[in-house]
């Protein structure tokens, strides 16, 4: 895997766990957190760099699930949420 490759993925991977951590429900937050690890985990040999960018185009569409089921995780999103209030 390309140097820049690497660090992509250990970003993402990063801001996933990031942003599952914020979520209230104890069951729902591990749940995520250890899918999250174990679909790493189990993709890390991965040598071809089209299935690479694959699993990256999918953790990435992930990620922004994670984010859209918890609009609290940031503070730039609870802005957004509490404007129109």
């Amino acid at each position: 895997m390309a140097a820049s490759s690497r660090a992509q993925v250990l970003d993402l991977y990063r801001a996933m766990l990031r942003e599952s951590k914020h979520f209230s429900a104890y069951n729902y937050r591990t749940y995520t957190v250890r899918r999250i690890r174990d679909a790493f985990r189990e993709n890390k040999n991965v040598k071809d760099p089209v299935e690479i960018q694959a699993l990256v185009n999918k953790a990435k569409r992930d990620l922004g699930i994670i984010r859209r089921q918890n609009p609290f995780s940031s503070p730039r999103r609870r802005q957004t949420c509490f404007s129109s209030l």
